[in-house]
């Protein structure tokens, strides 16, 4: 059972919620709630696929069967793991952050408890994201994170965040962004494993490095010079 109480909307008020939350994130991006309720009211249609993708899978049809979360009660032993290791470096960009993976707000707007599960595994499964792909979470990290989900998922809210997210950028943070980072993470998005098939909780205890190898991901590439005219090739 997924906490939170989840409401059934109508045609016309899952679109008026997905305008409000639109509007509203636009105006204040850190309202996680907001940008929740976007991309659950916008993206049914993604999260079936996704959902009929991980039915196919071994991993995937495991995950759906038990159900993890990604809760502090579940995920706190990787404090405790060696440094090498993949549950280390999450707990260490956890904890340099000060974040909680109990933060995540609940899903609310997914007709089934199924799609429910699958839209909580998508939002909470995203700081693994960035500890693989080694992303801070600045603004320039988050929308290069939401490029690589877009490309896993095609969630409309993903490239409405790319979007908003450029649109606030500096001149210079925009030229940065689309000469180094959108470059790498289209390729990251595109080469790497299916994602949302991944146990990440049963791997915790191997090298960070050895699962980026076999899941395939590209990290970040290092941001270029102050003086550097040249992209860091990808």
């Amino acid at each position: 059972m997924i906490e939170g109480s989840r409401l059934r909307l109508k045609g016309w008020q899952q679109a008026a919620v997905a305008v409000g939350s639109a509007f509203g994130a636009l105006l204040d991006p850190r309202r996680a709630d907001l940008i929740a309720a976007l991309g659950e009211t916008t993206g049914k249609p993604a999260f079936d696929r996704v959902l009929e993708r991980m039915k196919k899978s071994p991993e995937g049809r495991e995950i759906l069967l038990e159900r993890p979360r990604v809760i502090s009660t579940k995920v706190g032993h990787a404090w405790d793991l060696p440094d090498n290791t993949f549950g280390a470096a999450y707990a260490k960009f956890m904890g340099s952050r000060n974040f909680s993976p109990d933060d995540r707000p609940p899903v609310r707007f997914m007709e089934t408890e199924e799609l429910a599960y699958v839209a909580m595994r998508a939002r909470e499964v995203h700081d693994f994201w960035h500890t693989l792909f080694g992303l801070p979470t600045n603004l320039i990290g988050e929308t290069a994170l939401k490029v690589i989900e877009f490309e896993q998922m095609l969630l409309p809210m993903c490239l409405m965040s790319v979007l908003g997210g450029t649109a606030r950028f500096t001149d210079k943070q925009r030229s940065l962004f689309y000469q180094h980072y959108f470059p790498w993470a289209l390729k990251a998005g595109a080469r790497s494993t299916d994602l949302m098939c991944v146990y990440y909780e049963k791997h915790f205890h191997e090298d960070l490095e050895d699962v980026r190898r076999r899941w395939g991901i590209i990290p970040a590439p290092s941001p270029p010079r102050p003086n550097s005219t040249n992209v860091v090739p990808l």
